[in-house]
């Protein structure tokens, strides 16, 4: 079955793709528009655009664009009538379907899903009202996860028994097996899955149940402590996070949040009032789960045994901070205490470990350098070399040079020395991002005057010659942009595609900018470009020319702004001829 089309128009003539945009996306106004950081791709300056009149968005920098519907597909991992599904429950809207239209593998996920939601009931109230279970209360008791926290956290009880969910769920057995809840035995009879096990649900981002995770209890002779549920059409481990569904508002609010290992780590953090950490499920933290946790927060911090973990991981961490634009930092928790454990014995600790973590780098050197012995010139240049290899696994050579000035002084070995080998790179390639368009807009002076070219012609087109831009989508921006006189639709209509980007870019950038102020700075960088690829001149008129713009290009900063002026205007003179030689003008 499929959404009636009335109800899709409904919704979406109802639904502000700005309030439902500034859910994920931090927006302030420019003229018409709403502009922030694109979702979708790593960016420093803002080229995400939504305007609420053509219910539309769109992104400069990665061209993704469309309507309400298409932002919620792209950000929440949906198909379109899962979106439109979002939207109304947000809007609290009733949605009627027709009979055909849905997908049968939409038809399915719901089916499984509602199985699923269905299990996480039926093993909860095993555990709160069976006689089967209580050794299972006594021992979520003892750990402090009984009452308020079991019923929160949806905890359960699977029996020692074959197959009391199989028989008991009522669904068929070809769901039970597709979700991992049971699968046929030997004698092709329904079996569970899962057998004298404490149960913890994993739910999505969104609150749907998804899959289990399972506990023996102490004293169980079964050698697996954990059971996790096998991947299938509904839950992928690499994409899911424990804990997510109940701590995502939290993690938006801090800017911040904590990746566990396990689950009663996440529901330890909660006890203790830190309700933003989330949990792997049985995996290592992977690029997805960074990805999606993007989406809330910029600060990572690992609250579990980093250290063992930056042994194969530092250069992903790394990577992860640099493609994301994420931090990754460290809990400060004692060693060999695990956040679980803590949240009952010292909650404050807890607390405290998260209130002041440290990058990751930091904790890497740290734990390389404290405690070692240091009395002897070997041991401190074994340290410092131990610690360099630490540090010279970062990509960014400036700030592997601070970290050479730390480890300096913590050893007492000349910092020159040091941060000469953080100078000469990393033990491992530098990351390799994807290299930028030639004629993409840049955020420099070229691109800070077409700004104002857009936005406040009069004031700075006197100032602007073709010979002032080096980047070529600059330089067409501008030919279109003065051929139709600063009108802005006319020089969108003739310009070429990539120019046509610079120019919507710009008429959507908010910057403070002063006209002269950013000619002169585009006036001297061009001046300077052009006296470079004049350095091997003999002719002498030449040489005394181009000595008087060399004391020209000085005179663009003089504190007396008629100099400066006068000093541009001689400029402009100079490069518009220099163009006009290199066009066989003269």
């Amino acid at each position: 079955m499929g959404i009636v089309d009335e109800d899709i128009e409904r919704l979406r003539s109802t639904v502000s793709i700005v309030d439902t945009i500034q859910q994920y996306v931090a927006l302030k106004r420019v003229g018409r528009n709403w502009v922030g950081l694109c979702p979708f791709h790593a960016e420093k300056s803002g080229s995400f655009n939504v305007r609420e009149e053509t219910g539309r968005y769109k992104c400069f920098g990665c061209d993704k664009g469309g309507d309400v519907f298409t932002f919620i597909q792209e950000i929440e991992h949906t198909d379109f009538p899962g979106a439109v599904e979002h939207l109304a429950a947000k809007a609290g809207i009733q949605l009627n379907y027709t009979t055909a239209g849905q997908s049968k593998e939409r038809a399915q996920r719901k089916h499984y899903v509602e199985a699923m939601g269905e299990a996480v009931e039926w093993y909860h109230q095993r555990l709160l009202t069976d006689p089967d279970a209580r050794a299972a209360r006594d021992y979520l008791r003892r750990r402090g996860l009984a009452g308020d926290i079991a019923r929160q956290f949806k905890l359960g009880w699977a029996p020692d028994d074959w197959d009391a969910l199989s028989r008991g769920l009522g669904a068929s057995p070809d769901v039970l097996q597709t979700v991992g809840l049971a699968f046929r035995n030997k004698r092709n009879k329904m079996q569970d899955s899962f057998r004298a096990r404490v149960m913890f649900p994993i739910f999505s981002e969104s609150g749907e149940a998804l899959a289990f995770g399972g506990r023996i209890l102490p004293g169980s002779d079964d050698p697996a402590k954990y059971k996790n549920s096998s991947e299938t059409p509904i839950y992928t481990k690499s994409k899911v996070l424990y804990g997510l569904n109940w701590a995502k508002a939290d993690i938006a609010k801090h800017d911040q949040v904590i990746v566990c290992e396990g689950y009663t780590d996440v529901i330890g953090f909660h006890r203790a009032g830190v309700a933003r950490a989330v949990a792997t499920c049985g995996t290592a933290l992977t690029e997805e789960h960074v990805r999606l946790l993007k989406r809330y927060a910029s600060k990572v911090v690992l609250a579990f045994d980093a250290d063992a973990a930056g042994q194969g991981a530092a250069a992903r961490f790394y990577e992860w901070e640099e493609a994301h634009k994420v931090e990754v930092q460290v809990a400060r928790l004692p060693q060999g205490r695990d956040p679980g454990d803590l949240a009952q014995s010292d909650p404050d600790v807890l607390v405290h470990s998260v209130a002041d973590p440290v990058p990751f780098l930091k904790f890497r050197v740290d734990r390389t350098l404290v405690g070692q012995p240091k009395q002897s010139p070997e041991q401190r240049v074994r340290l410092a070399e131990a610690a360099m290899a630490v540090v010279n696994e970062h990509p960014n050579v400036e700030l592997r040079k601070l970290y050479a000035g730390e480890v300096a002084a913590s050893v007492g070995i000349p910092i020159g020395d040091l941060v000469q080998i953080a100078e000469r790179g990393s033990r491992r390639p530098a990351i390799q991002m994807a290299p930028k368009r030639s004629t993409g807009p840049m955020e420099n002076a070229e691109f800070a005057a077409l700004v104002l070219l857009v936005q406040d012609w009069d004031e700075i087109a006197p100032w602007l010659i073709e010979a002032l831009f080096d980047d070529d989508a600059n330089r067409m921006a501008f030919v279109a942009l003065a051929a139709a006189n600063g009108d802005l639709q006319e020089a969108l209509e003739v310009a070429s595609p990539d120019a046509r980007e610079v120019l919507e870019r710009a008429a959507v950038t908010d910057l403070n900018l002063v006209p002269d102020v950013e000619a002169r700075t585009l006036i001297g960088a061009a001046t300077r470009r052009e006296l470079r690829q004049r350095s091997r001149l003999t002719d002498a008129a030449a040489i005394d020319e181009d000595r008087a713009a060399r004391l020209d290009a000085e005179a663009l900063n003089d504190t007396d702004k008629a100099r400066a002026l006068a000093a541009a205007e001689s400029l402009l003179g100079w490069l518009h001829r220099r163009a006009e030689e290199r066009n066989g003008g003269v």
